[in-house]
Protein backbone atom coordinates (compact mmCIF):
# COMPACT_ATOMS: atom_id res chain seq x y z
CA UNK A 1 0.00 0.00 0.00
CA UNK A 2 1.04 3.21 -1.08
CA UNK A 3 1.35 6.35 1.47
CA UNK A 4 -0.35 9.41 0.32
CA UNK A 5 1.68 12.36 0.14
CA UNK A 6 1.99 15.02 2.63
CA UNK A 7 -0.23 18.19 1.70
CA UNK A 8 2.46 20.50 -0.36
CA UNK A 9 1.27 24.20 0.56
CA UNK A 10 2.97 25.80 -2.61
CA UNK A 11 0.26 24.10 -4.60
CA UNK A 12 -3.43 22.63 -5.29
CA UNK A 13 -5.27 21.17 -7.98
CA UNK A 14 -6.59 23.72 -10.51
CA UNK A 15 -9.64 24.06 -9.70
CA UNK A 16 -10.66 27.93 -10.08
CA UNK A 17 -11.11 29.63 -6.24
CA UNK A 18 -13.98 31.98 -6.02
CA UNK A 19 -12.49 35.62 -4.29
CA UNK A 20 -14.73 34.72 -1.36
CA UNK A 21 -12.84 31.16 -0.70
CA UNK A 22 -9.47 32.88 -1.19
CA UNK A 23 -10.06 35.55 1.35
CA UNK A 24 -11.44 32.86 3.63
CA UNK A 25 -7.54 31.80 4.06
CA UNK A 26 -5.51 32.94 6.16
CA UNK A 27 -1.62 34.36 6.55
CA UNK A 28 -0.90 30.59 7.86
CA UNK A 29 -1.14 29.66 4.11
CA UNK A 30 0.69 32.50 2.93
CA UNK A 31 3.15 31.37 0.11
CA UNK A 32 0.15 28.73 -1.01
CA UNK A 33 -0.54 28.47 -4.93
CA UNK A 34 -4.17 29.30 -6.20
CA UNK A 35 -5.67 29.63 -9.13
CA UNK A 36 -9.29 31.28 -10.08
CA UNK A 37 -10.99 32.76 -13.18
CA UNK A 38 -11.59 36.24 -12.35
CA UNK A 39 -12.53 39.95 -14.23
CA UNK A 40 -10.00 42.45 -14.38
CA UNK A 41 -12.15 45.30 -12.55
CA UNK A 42 -9.66 48.18 -12.63
CA UNK A 43 -6.40 48.32 -14.46
CA UNK A 44 -3.83 51.40 -14.08
CA UNK A 45 -0.26 52.10 -14.65
CA UNK A 46 1.31 53.76 -12.19
CA UNK A 47 5.04 54.85 -10.78
CA UNK A 48 6.53 53.56 -7.49
CA UNK A 49 8.51 56.01 -5.14
CA UNK A 50 12.16 54.82 -6.83
CA UNK A 51 10.35 55.73 -10.34
CA UNK A 52 9.46 52.23 -11.42
CA UNK A 53 6.05 51.58 -13.41
CA UNK A 54 3.60 49.30 -11.58
CA UNK A 55 0.34 48.05 -12.67
CA UNK A 56 -2.40 48.29 -10.22
CA UNK A 57 -4.95 45.71 -10.65
CA UNK A 58 -8.43 44.49 -9.06
CA UNK A 59 -9.39 41.22 -9.65
CA UNK A 60 -12.86 39.92 -8.80
CA UNK A 61 -16.05 37.39 -9.66
CA UNK A 62 -19.50 37.71 -7.77
CA UNK A 63 -18.54 36.49 -4.73
CA UNK A 64 -15.88 39.54 -4.00
CA UNK A 65 -12.99 41.51 -5.15
CA UNK A 66 -9.03 41.82 -4.24
CA UNK A 67 -6.00 44.20 -5.44
CA UNK A 68 -3.01 43.60 -6.15
CA UNK A 69 0.43 44.65 -8.18
CA UNK A 70 2.75 43.80 -10.73
CA UNK A 71 5.50 45.02 -11.53
CA UNK A 72 8.15 46.13 -14.06
CA UNK A 73 9.79 43.07 -13.36
CA UNK A 74 6.96 40.70 -14.03
CA UNK A 75 7.70 38.24 -17.05
CA UNK A 76 4.22 39.21 -18.44
CA UNK A 77 3.92 43.28 -17.47
CA UNK A 78 4.24 44.13 -20.83
CA UNK A 79 1.08 41.88 -21.83
CA UNK A 80 -0.70 42.54 -18.62
CA UNK A 81 -0.82 46.50 -18.99
CA UNK A 82 -2.51 45.59 -22.37
CA UNK A 83 -5.51 43.90 -21.40
CA UNK A 84 -8.74 45.69 -21.27
CA UNK A 85 -10.78 46.35 -17.84
CA UNK A 86 -13.48 44.59 -17.68
CA UNK A 87 -12.12 41.22 -19.56
CA UNK A 88 -11.60 37.83 -18.07
CA UNK A 89 -8.52 35.85 -17.07
CA UNK A 90 -7.07 32.92 -15.70
CA UNK A 91 -5.02 33.93 -13.38
CA UNK A 92 -2.66 31.48 -10.96
CA UNK A 93 -0.95 33.49 -7.73
CA UNK A 94 0.92 33.11 -4.77
CA UNK A 95 -1.49 34.45 -1.34
CA UNK A 96 -0.10 36.79 0.78
CA UNK A 97 -1.27 39.77 2.69
CA UNK A 98 0.01 43.55 3.06
CA UNK A 99 -0.79 45.50 6.37
CA UNK A 100 -3.20 42.64 7.13
CA UNK A 101 -4.92 42.98 3.43
CA UNK A 102 -4.76 40.27 1.37
CA UNK A 103 -2.80 41.34 -1.99
CA UNK A 104 -1.66 38.41 -3.76
CA UNK A 105 1.59 37.64 -5.73
CA UNK A 106 0.44 37.62 -9.27
CA UNK A 107 1.77 34.74 -11.42
CA UNK A 108 0.85 33.67 -14.76
CA UNK A 109 -2.19 35.37 -16.48
CA UNK A 110 -3.91 33.95 -19.31
CA UNK A 111 -6.58 35.89 -21.06
CA UNK A 112 -9.94 34.85 -21.73
CA UNK A 113 -12.00 35.13 -24.39
CA UNK A 114 -16.15 35.22 -24.42
CA UNK A 115 -15.79 32.05 -26.22
CA UNK A 116 -13.62 30.39 -23.74
CA UNK A 117 -15.93 31.11 -21.12
CA UNK A 118 -19.21 29.72 -22.65
CA UNK A 119 -17.37 26.35 -23.33
CA UNK A 120 -17.19 25.80 -19.62
CA UNK A 121 -21.03 25.55 -18.10
CA UNK A 122 -21.45 27.97 -14.74
CA UNK A 123 -18.15 30.20 -15.43
CA UNK A 124 -19.46 33.10 -16.82
CA UNK A 125 -22.20 32.86 -14.23
CA UNK A 126 -19.87 33.04 -11.51
CA UNK A 127 -17.99 35.78 -12.81
CA UNK A 128 -21.07 38.25 -13.22
CA UNK A 129 -21.71 39.65 -9.37
CA UNK A 130 -25.93 40.22 -9.30
CA UNK A 131 -27.95 41.39 -6.43
CA UNK A 132 -29.58 38.89 -4.12
CA UNK A 133 -33.03 39.95 -5.02
CA UNK A 134 -34.60 38.39 -7.74
CA UNK A 135 -34.25 40.87 -10.75
CA UNK A 136 -37.46 39.99 -12.68
CA UNK A 137 -39.16 40.59 -9.17
CA UNK A 138 -37.30 44.31 -9.11
CA UNK A 139 -38.67 45.33 -12.80
CA UNK A 140 -42.27 44.29 -11.52
CA UNK A 141 -41.94 46.38 -8.59
CA UNK A 142 -39.89 49.49 -10.53
CA UNK A 143 -42.62 49.64 -13.46
CA UNK A 144 -45.43 49.34 -10.72
CA UNK A 145 -43.43 52.67 -9.06
CA UNK A 146 -43.98 54.62 -12.32
CA UNK A 147 -47.98 53.16 -12.75
CA UNK A 148 -48.10 54.80 -9.17
CA UNK A 149 -47.37 58.33 -10.14
CA UNK A 150 -50.95 60.24 -10.41
CA UNK A 151 -49.67 62.86 -12.54
CA UNK A 152 -50.53 62.16 -15.97
CA UNK A 153 -47.59 64.35 -17.89
CA UNK A 154 -45.05 63.16 -15.55
CA UNK A 155 -46.05 59.11 -15.54
CA UNK A 156 -45.73 59.33 -19.52
CA UNK A 157 -42.38 61.30 -19.00
CA UNK A 158 -40.95 58.70 -17.32
CA UNK A 159 -42.34 55.90 -19.15
CA UNK A 160 -41.08 56.89 -22.15
CA UNK A 161 -37.19 57.73 -20.79
CA UNK A 162 -37.79 53.90 -19.88
CA UNK A 163 -39.36 52.20 -22.87
CA UNK A 164 -36.42 54.28 -24.85
CA UNK A 165 -33.49 52.83 -22.87
CA UNK A 166 -35.40 49.47 -22.31
CA UNK A 167 -33.46 46.56 -21.33
CA UNK A 168 -30.15 48.61 -20.78
CA UNK A 169 -32.22 49.77 -17.74
CA UNK A 170 -32.45 46.55 -16.48
CA UNK A 171 -29.39 45.04 -16.52
CA UNK A 172 -26.93 47.77 -16.38
CA UNK A 173 -24.47 48.20 -13.14
CA UNK A 174 -25.06 51.48 -11.31
CA UNK A 175 -21.71 52.32 -10.37
CA UNK A 176 -18.32 51.02 -12.03
CA UNK A 177 -17.11 50.98 -8.22
CA UNK A 178 -18.45 52.68 -5.67
CA UNK A 179 -22.14 51.31 -5.22
CA UNK A 180 -24.20 49.10 -6.75
CA UNK A 181 -21.15 47.79 -9.41
CA UNK A 182 -22.99 44.65 -10.36
CA UNK A 183 -25.37 43.43 -13.26
CA UNK A 184 -28.81 44.99 -12.61
CA UNK A 185 -27.26 47.11 -9.48
CA UNK A 186 -29.01 50.05 -11.38
CA UNK A 187 -32.56 48.93 -11.14
CA UNK A 188 -31.87 47.35 -7.28
CA UNK A 189 -30.32 50.75 -6.25
CA UNK A 190 -33.70 53.25 -7.81
CA UNK A 191 -35.84 50.36 -6.71
CA UNK A 192 -34.68 50.46 -2.98
CA UNK A 193 -34.75 54.75 -3.03
CA UNK A 194 -38.36 54.36 -4.26
CA UNK A 195 -39.25 52.27 -1.71
CA UNK A 196 -37.36 54.14 0.63
CA UNK A 197 -39.43 57.53 -0.41
CA UNK A 198 -42.32 56.10 0.08
CA UNK A 199 -41.38 55.72 3.58
CA UNK A 200 -40.28 59.01 3.81
CA UNK A 201 -42.91 60.99 2.09
CA UNK A 202 -45.51 61.18 5.40
CA UNK A 203 -42.77 62.82 7.12
CA UNK A 204 -42.00 65.39 4.69
CA UNK A 205 -45.74 66.88 3.27
CA UNK A 206 -43.01 69.55 1.59
CA UNK A 207 -42.51 67.18 -1.06
CA UNK A 208 -44.39 66.54 -4.23
CA UNK A 209 -44.62 62.83 -3.51
CA UNK A 210 -45.40 62.48 -7.43
CA UNK A 211 -42.64 64.84 -9.00
CA UNK A 212 -39.89 63.11 -6.13
CA UNK A 213 -41.10 59.86 -7.32
CA UNK A 214 -40.63 60.63 -10.85
CA UNK A 215 -37.00 62.07 -10.31
CA UNK A 216 -35.93 59.00 -8.25
CA UNK A 217 -37.14 56.92 -11.51
CA UNK A 218 -34.99 58.50 -13.59
CA UNK A 219 -32.54 60.25 -11.56
CA UNK A 220 -29.66 57.57 -13.22
CA UNK A 221 -31.01 56.72 -16.22
CA UNK A 222 -27.84 58.56 -18.33
CA UNK A 223 -26.11 55.85 -16.92
CA UNK A 224 -27.36 53.41 -19.61
CA UNK A 225 -25.60 55.71 -22.38
CA UNK A 226 -22.37 56.17 -19.93
CA UNK A 227 -21.49 52.86 -19.26
CA UNK A 228 -20.69 49.86 -21.67
CA UNK A 229 -19.45 46.65 -21.55
CA UNK A 230 -20.80 43.04 -21.16
CA UNK A 231 -19.34 41.57 -18.11
CA UNK A 232 -18.19 44.81 -15.83
CA UNK A 233 -19.02 48.10 -16.65
CA UNK A 234 -16.83 51.01 -18.00
CA UNK A 235 -17.16 54.41 -19.09
CA UNK A 236 -17.63 54.97 -22.63
CA UNK A 237 -16.89 57.62 -25.28
CA UNK A 238 -20.02 59.21 -23.88
CA UNK A 239 -19.61 58.88 -20.48
CA UNK A 240 -16.40 60.39 -20.47
CA UNK A 241 -17.23 63.18 -22.41
CA UNK A 242 -20.54 64.21 -21.07
CA UNK A 243 -21.08 61.95 -17.94
CA UNK A 244 -24.37 60.48 -16.59
CA UNK A 245 -25.94 63.58 -15.16
CA UNK A 246 -26.33 65.80 -18.41
CA UNK A 247 -27.19 62.08 -20.77
CA UNK A 248 -29.87 61.65 -18.14
CA UNK A 249 -30.98 65.43 -18.44
CA UNK A 250 -30.81 64.77 -22.34
CA UNK A 251 -33.50 61.67 -21.77
CA UNK A 252 -35.66 63.44 -19.26
CA UNK A 253 -35.97 66.63 -21.47
CA UNK A 254 -36.56 64.97 -24.59
CA UNK A 255 -39.49 63.10 -23.31
CA UNK A 256 -41.00 65.41 -20.78
CA UNK A 257 -41.47 67.67 -24.33
CA UNK A 258 -42.72 64.98 -26.23
CA UNK A 259 -45.35 63.80 -23.30
CA UNK A 260 -46.33 67.85 -23.11
CA UNK A 261 -45.11 68.39 -19.64
CA UNK A 262 -46.02 72.06 -17.59
CA UNK A 263 -42.36 73.95 -18.16
CA UNK A 264 -42.66 74.28 -14.35
CA UNK A 265 -42.80 70.83 -14.08
CA UNK A 266 -40.30 69.81 -16.62
CA UNK A 267 -37.56 72.43 -14.90
CA UNK A 268 -37.99 70.98 -11.22
CA UNK A 269 -37.85 67.44 -13.03
CA UNK A 270 -34.63 68.23 -14.75
CA UNK A 271 -33.30 70.23 -11.69
CA UNK A 272 -33.44 66.59 -9.64
CA UNK A 273 -31.48 65.07 -12.28
CA UNK A 274 -28.97 67.43 -12.98
CA UNK A 275 -28.53 68.02 -8.92
CA UNK A 276 -28.78 64.83 -7.37
CA UNK A 277 -24.88 64.00 -6.74
CA UNK A 278 -25.28 66.39 -4.11
CA UNK A 279 -22.06 68.24 -4.80
CA UNK A 280 -20.23 69.62 -7.59
CA UNK A 281 -17.15 67.52 -6.83
CA UNK A 282 -18.79 64.35 -6.75
CA UNK A 283 -20.53 64.99 -10.15
CA UNK A 284 -23.29 67.54 -9.71
CA UNK A 285 -24.38 69.85 -12.33
CA UNK A 286 -25.68 72.52 -9.97
CA UNK A 287 -26.59 72.26 -6.02
CA UNK A 288 -30.18 70.47 -5.27
CA UNK A 289 -32.35 73.74 -4.79
CA UNK A 290 -35.91 72.47 -4.44
CA UNK A 291 -37.61 70.47 -1.53
CA UNK A 292 -37.86 67.36 -4.19
CA UNK A 293 -34.14 67.57 -5.37
CA UNK A 294 -32.97 67.83 -2.06
CA UNK A 295 -35.08 64.90 -1.13
CA UNK A 296 -33.96 63.10 -3.54
CA UNK A 297 -30.32 63.82 -3.45
CA UNK A 298 -30.48 62.42 0.31
CA UNK A 299 -32.44 59.34 -0.33
CA UNK A 300 -29.77 58.47 -3.31
CA UNK A 301 -26.91 59.18 -0.80
CA UNK A 302 -28.36 57.23 1.48
CA UNK A 303 -28.90 54.02 -0.71
CA UNK A 304 -25.43 54.49 -2.30
CA UNK A 305 -23.73 54.31 1.31
CA UNK A 306 -26.33 51.37 2.81
CA UNK A 307 -25.73 49.61 -0.74
CA UNK A 308 -21.68 49.80 0.32
CA UNK A 309 -22.69 48.32 3.58
CA UNK A 310 -24.77 45.67 2.40
CA UNK A 311 -22.44 44.59 -0.04
CA UNK A 312 -19.47 44.42 2.57
CA UNK A 313 -21.67 42.54 4.79
CA UNK A 314 -22.83 39.75 1.51
CA UNK A 315 -19.05 39.02 0.54
CA UNK A 316 -17.65 38.71 3.92
CA UNK A 317 -15.28 35.71 4.80
CA UNK A 318 -16.38 33.49 7.17
CA UNK A 319 -15.19 34.94 10.46
CA UNK A 320 -13.74 38.21 8.95
CA UNK A 321 -14.09 41.06 11.25
CA UNK A 322 -13.62 44.19 9.20
CA UNK A 323 -14.29 44.69 5.45
CA UNK A 324 -11.34 46.69 3.43
CA UNK A 325 -11.86 50.16 3.60
CA UNK A 326 -14.53 51.11 1.43
CA UNK A 327 -13.79 54.54 -0.36
CA UNK A 328 -16.99 55.73 -0.14
CA UNK A 329 -17.70 55.65 3.42
CA UNK A 330 -14.14 56.44 4.26
CA UNK A 331 -13.72 53.63 6.40
CA UNK A 332 -13.84 50.03 7.59
CA UNK A 333 -17.34 48.16 8.06
CA UNK A 334 -17.97 46.38 11.15
CA UNK A 335 -18.95 42.91 9.58
CA UNK A 336 -20.42 41.44 12.64
CA UNK A 337 -23.96 41.61 13.91
CA UNK A 338 -24.60 43.56 17.21
CA UNK A 339 -25.51 41.33 20.41
CA UNK A 340 -29.08 41.98 20.66
CA UNK A 341 -30.67 38.63 22.57
CA UNK A 342 -31.85 40.09 25.73
CA UNK A 343 -30.69 38.40 29.23
CA UNK A 344 -32.71 36.01 30.71
CA UNK A 345 -34.72 37.76 33.95
CA UNK A 346 -34.04 35.54 36.99
CA UNK A 347 -37.13 34.98 39.35
CA UNK A 348 -36.96 36.14 42.69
Amino acid sequence: MSKSKPADHATEPMLPRPVREIKALGTADTGRVFHSVLLIRRLSLKTASNGNPFLSLEFGDRTGSFTTNAFSDHPQFDAIKTLPEGSAARIEAKLDFYNGRLSPKLGKVTPLTEADLAASPGLLENLVEAPPENPDALWTEFNAFIDDIKHDELRMTVRGVIEEIGESFRVSAAAVAMHHAYRHGLLEHTTHMARAAQALFPVYPEVNADLAMAGILVHDTGKTIEYEGALSARRGRKGILQGHVVLGYQLVRKHGLKARLDADLLERLEHIVLSHQGEPAWGAAIYAATPEAVFVSMVDNLDAKMGMVQRALRQAADGEEFSERLPGLNSQVLLTPPHTAQPEKTVE
